[in-house]
């Protein structure tokens, strides 16, 4: 699986969006076309609800996921104090996808952000500064191209070892260079526009116009693109852990219950199937939401 950088018109449209439409009702007319998508309404809903329920999954009184009972193992779904079954351990299944919400988003959503800062810093600067600068960042960036983002994943995760901190560390090397690649681009035709050039003539600094014009003119392409991403790093990382470079038993976490629920698809397929099903929906409401983000965000749809 590649991972797959807007193309120049899409970041154009929405440098210029953000550009022509940087007043107060620009950011109106965003939120009233989120509140018209349904799609995108259904999507953020479900989010906060699967986010609710893993942030307040000690308070609901759930069983303990980790508490194994062999005399109750793979218990099939509406059994008596089993909501979801138990599975190969005879642990709860409901309290174990619960709880393994909280690891899978985190390993979502920390490789993204951390790449943001990282990617978004370097991108910036080779878009504004230009030359030299941008030929060395951007041709670094190009080496990690020439990998799918799955290979070096898991090359990353193989050469440090299977653990929690390697795993962020391998994701979050592998969302660097689209980040970078997609910042430097808007950076690069924000900084052509006039007003950088009249504000570089009336005196101001560097610093000043990459604060005051530039960060807001670019930022929400970016982030348009790395709220896409985050469906990718909770793929990526839950084949991670399926394939045992990830998350260490017997931490609950989609990808790793997927790999030890693998044997238990021939007596159970339902059951082994409820970790994936929870990736599926949490990973294309990521997508579906970015969607409508970068729909709302350009002015010309």
């Amino acid at each position: 699986m590649a991972i797959q950088t807007p193309s120049l018109e899409l970041g154009a449209g929405l440098v210029q969006a953000t550009t022509n439409s940087a007043s107060r009702g620009y950011w109106k007319s965003v939120g009233r076309r989120l509140r018209r998508d349904p799609v995108t309404l259904i999507c953020a809903g479900t989010l906060i609800l699967i986010v609710a329920a893993s942030l307040a999954a000690p308070w609901l009184g759930l069983a303990d996921p980790y508490k194994t009972s062999m005399i109750r193992r793979l218990l099939p779904i509406g059994s008596p104090n089993y909501l979801l079954g138990t599975d190969e351990l005879g642990r709860d299944m409901l309290a174990r996808l619960i709880y393994g919400g909280r690891l899978s988003l985190f390993m979502g959503v920390t490789p993204v952000v951390c790449a943001l800062l990282i990617g978004g810093l370097l991108g910036i600067t080779a878009g504004f500064v230009g030359g030299r600068t941008n030929m060395l960042i951007m041709r670094v960036m190009d080496v990690f191209y020439a990998f799918p983002s799955v290979l070096l994943a898991i090359s990353l995760s193989g050469a440090m070892g299977a653990g929690t901190e390697n795993t962020l560390l391998s994701l979050t090397l592998v969302f660097i260079p689209p980040i970078c690649r997609i910042s430097e681009s808007v950076t690069t035709q924000v900084r052509g526009f006039d007003f950088v050039d009249a504000a570089r003539a009336s005196g101001a600094g560097t610093l000043t116009i990459v604060r005051v014009h530039v960060l807001g003119n670019v930022l929400g392409p970016i982030l348009v693109y790395a709220t896409s991403l985050i469906s990718v790093a909770i793929i990526l990382a839950a084949g991670l852990s399926f394939l045992g470079l990830g998350v260490k038993p017997p931490e609950p976490e989609w990808g790793l219950m997927l790999n030890t629920l693998r044997q238990a698809i021939y007596v159970n397929p339902i059951l082994a199937a409820l970790p994936g099903v929870m990736i599926f929906i949490t990973s294309i409401c990521f997508n579906l939401m970015s969607d409508g983000l970068r729909a709302a965000m350009d002015v010309k749809a």
